[in-house]
C-alpha cells in the first residue's frame, strides 16, 4: 500500500476503511455541494435577475406609450432573463402574431436551459453515487472472501476490514444520493416556477403587441 494511502488512513480512518471507492464518493459530494451553492445563488438569492419585476413594470409602460426604441434600449441594458425574452419578441412587434409568439418561445427555451444548468449533472451524481456505493459493496465482499480464502474464517478481526468497506461505501452512496435527489427535485420545481413567470409575462407582451398594432392601424401616436 502506497505511502499516501497510509497517511490517509492515519488522518481519516473512517474514510480509509471504506477503501478507494470512498475517494470517488467524496469527490461526488464535493461537486453536489458546489452545485447546490451555485444554484442557491442563481435561482433564489438573485431571482430578480431572472424575472426583473422593476424592469417589467417600466417595460410595460414604454410599450403602452408606443416608445419602442426606449423599450429596446431598456432590454439591451437589462441583464435579466425576462429582458432577453422580451427583446426577442420586441424585434418582431410589427410582424404577425405567430412570428412574435415563435420568437418569444425560442428565447424562452434558451433561458429555461440556462436556468436548468447543472441540474442534469445533479441527477447524474445521484445515480453515480448509488452505483459507487454498490461497487464498494462488491469490492468489500471480494476483499472479505480473499481474507477467508487466505486465513480461513476463524479470524474476525481480519474479516472486519472487508465488511466495513462494504457497509461504509453503501452508506456513503446513500447519504450522498438521497439529498442529491431531493436537491434536484427542489431546483427543478424552482426552474418550472420561474419558467412559468417568463411564460406568463411573454403572454402579456403578446397581448400588448396586439394592442400596439391596433393603435398603429388607427394612427395613434400616444
Amino acid at each position: 500500500m502506497s505511502e499516501w494511502w497510509n497517511n490517509l488512513m492515519v488522518g481519516f480512518p473512517l474514510l480509509a476503511k471504506g477503501g478507494p471507492v470512498m475517494l470517488f464518493l467524496v469527490f461526488c459530494s464535493a461537486l453536489v455541494v458546489a452545485i447546490f451553492l451555485e444554484r442557491i445563488w442563481a435561482l433564489l438569492i438573485r431571482a430578480d435577475k431572472i424575472v426583473g419585476n422593476n424592469f417589467y413594470n417600466e417595460f410595460q409602460e414604454l410599450i403602452r406609450k408606443n416608445q419602442l426604441e426606449k423599450a429596446d434600449f431598456l432590454c439591451e441594458h437589462n441583464k435579466t432573463s425576462l429582458a432577453r425574452v422580451l427583446k426577442a419578441g420586441l424585434k418582431h412587434i410589427n410582424d404577425s402574431f405567430e412570428l412574435i409568439k415563435e420568437a418569444l418561445e425560442e428565447a424562452g427555451k434558451r433561458e429555461v436551459n440556462r436556468l436548468s444548468r447543472y441540474l442534469a449533472l445533479l441527477a447524474t451524481l445521484a445515480n453515480v453515487s448509488l452505483l459507487l456505493g454498490l461497487l464498494g459493496t462488491v469490492t468489500g465482499m471480494i476483499r472479505l472472501f480473499g481474507v477467508i480464502s487466505a486465513q480461513g474464517p476463524g479470524n474476525p478481526g481480519a474479516l472486519a476490514g472487508g465488511i466495513a468497506e462494504a457497509l461504509l461505501t453503501t452508506a456513503g452512496g446513500l447519504v450522498i444520493a438521497i439529498p442529491t435527489r431531493l436537491i434536484h427535485h427542489y431546483f427543478s420545481a424552482r426552474v418550472n416556477q420561474l419558467a412559468g413567470v417568463l411564460e406568463e409575462r411573454s403572454s402579456e407582451f403578446l397581448s400588448e403587441s396586439k394592442k400596439y398594432q391596433l393603435r398603429q392601424s388607427r394612427g395613434d401616436k400616444e
